[in-house]
């Protein structure tokens, strides 16, 4: 009689736990069996415990189960631990997905175009923007002399190293680490320019590629754009170039005017210091880098704008004259 007792109570034992085994089962299946089920974007901000993560999870609807969510995890590995960022969920996954999507780092991310000759105010503009990262504490970053140095750049802001790109980035960097991305592009690029036979030092070279990048929208033009300053240099000329002083002007309104180049307070104004400004003025690209590095062999020393996106180039100072009575004092006069 005992023995039918006890083995009628495994069997309801074994039911039971056979309930109770599927039950769990369900709770780990999708919250949603809709085919329309929209995604979402869910965020998983550093600090923050599965335990939270899980709650906030069922809360959403995304899975059944925040309980079971937490014991599943715990029969995964020790690595099976949430990533800081942004997923893409959808409640018709099973939590066994959801669980592997958030631990993966397979976070969501945001394009940003660099454009070639961008200044670092104007890309913390744009990084703002794409909702990544706050324009003035961007900027305060690129700025921050140690920081720099940090990185390897022999400089004290980080201006010109920011290198110009298109970038797909995830929210939930620090404005540093998005600097540190921007700037280890630049040291892969720099690592394919031979700049071991020039006469510049690197920092040299990328602030007259800045220059150059700044000057003409012809990419062709570029090793004769900076033949010309080169040619400059090495005859102990001034560069005066109106890009720079532009860039040493604060709340510049888009008209130079004489006044400005006449301005020896500005760092920047290459019609009254010699040699090459303080630093980079822009981002330069590959081709303006390589432009520099390895010039064009001309004895230009001067050129004018043809007002259709090319320059007229000389190599006299009468020839110079004679352009821009051409280009630019006829264009004014019509």
């Amino acid at each position: 009689m005992i023995w039918r007792w006890l083995a009628v109570l495994i069997a309801v034992a074994g039911i039971a736990l056979g309930a109770g085994a599927w039950y769990a089962l369900q709770l780990l299946e999708p919250a949603s069996h809709d085919a329309d089920s929209e995604s979402t974007i869910f965020e998983v901000t550093r600090g923050k415990g599965l335990n939270q993560i899980a709650v906030e999870l069922e809360s959403q609807g995304l899975i059944r189960s925040a309980l079971a969510l937490k014991v599943l995890a715990r029969t995964r590995s020790n690595d099976a631990k949430p990533m800081a960022g942004e997923y893409e969920l959808n409640p018709t996954w099973s939590a066994r997905t959801i669980l592997a999507r958030i631990t993966s780092g397979r976070v969501v991310t945001y394009e940003v175009v660099l454009p070639e000759g961008i200044r670092a105010n104007e890309i913390a503009k744009r990084l703002a923007a794409a909702g990544l990262a706050d324009a003035d504490a961007f900027l305060a970053a690129t700025e921050d002399a140690e920081f720099t140095r940090s990185l390897g750049i022999d400089a004290d802001r980080l201006e010109g190293y920011l290198y110009p790109e298109t970038y797909r980035l995830p929210r939930g960097l620090t404005p540093k680490e998005i600097a540190r991305v921007l700037v280890q592009q630049f040291e892969q690029v720099w690592a394919e320019v031979p700049s071991a036979n020039s006469p510049l030092s690197k920092h040299e070279i990328v602030t007259l590629a800045s220059i150059v990048e700044k000057e003409t929208a012809a990419p062709e033009e570029r090793p004769l754009i900076a033949s010309v300053f080169l040619n400059r240099l090495d005859r102990g000329m001034r560069l005066e170039t109106d890009p720079t002083v532009i860039y040493g002007i604060e709340d510049f309104d888009g008209n130079i005017k004489k006044k400005h180049l006449r301005d020896r307070s500005n760092p920047y104004n290459t019609y009254r210091i010699k040699g090459l400004p303080p630093g980079p003025i822009a981002s330069p690209g590959f081709d303006a880098l390589m432009a520099v590095v390895k010039p064009a062999e001309s004895q230009y020393l001067y050129f004018v704008s043809r007002n259709d996106g090319t320059h007229q180039f000389s190599e006299t100072y009468r020839e110079h004259v004679n352009a821009v009575n051409h280009f630019q004092l006829r264009r004014r006069n019509r």
